[in-house]
């Protein structure tokens, strides 16, 4: 029946259409999350963090950057036991040395993630870790070379997720353990990238 088909063929499209516009909109969206007209550098960089978390903090940028970057291959990762009690870091802040920034932002990171509830100066981590990934993702997102990585790219869909929940929830409540185990599996993906400088 050439309706029959015709009519097939019309839903068929439609759906496609539809899935398209999504995947498009989905990484306008995590694109324009770090574009240039919404991150303004002021002279003290505070305005840039601002807007930084207008931005990012919204539930679509995390689902947007999750259609937009491809996800980890979900290996089975050791999710580790949260903590109260850890070495507080002395080194925040960026070296301009993108593997060792990287590798420092990547491993305060992974001790955010693990910080369980009432930890130790659980709210000055929490501050000091959203000012050193805004400061990261400001200053390295504008060299195309460093952009390009694999292990940017990652660090950089990781630092989405974790400010995003310190921008929802605070900094003095624990992330869920579905989106420490996300976490986890990116952290282990930078880490690899990054031992063979990509």
């Amino acid at each position: 029946n050439p309706t029959h088909s015709h009519h097939i063929i019309h839903l068929y499209t439609s759906a496609i259409m539809k899935t398209t516009a999504l995947i498009i909109a989905s990484t306008v969206v995590a694109a324009s999350a770090f574009s240039p007209s919404s991150m303004k550098m002021s002279a003290d960089g505070v305005s840039a963090r601002r807007d930084f978390f207008k931005v990012v903090g919204t539930a679509g940028v995390a689902a947007a950057s999750t259609a937009a970057f491809p996800l980890v291959a979900s290996a089975d990762i050791e999710v580790p036991s949260q903590v109260t009690e850890y070495p507080f870091p002395d080194n925040w802040g960026l070296t301009f040395d993108y593997a060792e920034d990287a590798k420092k932002v990547r491993d305060h990171m992974y001790v955010a993630t693990g910080l369980g509830k009432g930890a130790v100066k659980m709210e000055d981590y929490g501050k000091n870790m959203k000012k050193e990934m805004i400061d990261f993702v400001s200053y390295y997102r504008r060299f195309p070379k460093i952009a390009g990585k694999p292990s940017f790219s990652t660090l950089y869909t990781s630092i989405n997720v974790l400010a995003g929940h310190y921008t929802s929830y605070g900094f003095k409540y624990p992330l869920p353990e579905k989106r420490r185990k996300r976490l986890y599996q990116e952290y282990a993906e930078i880490e690899k990238s990054l031992k063979r400088s990509r």
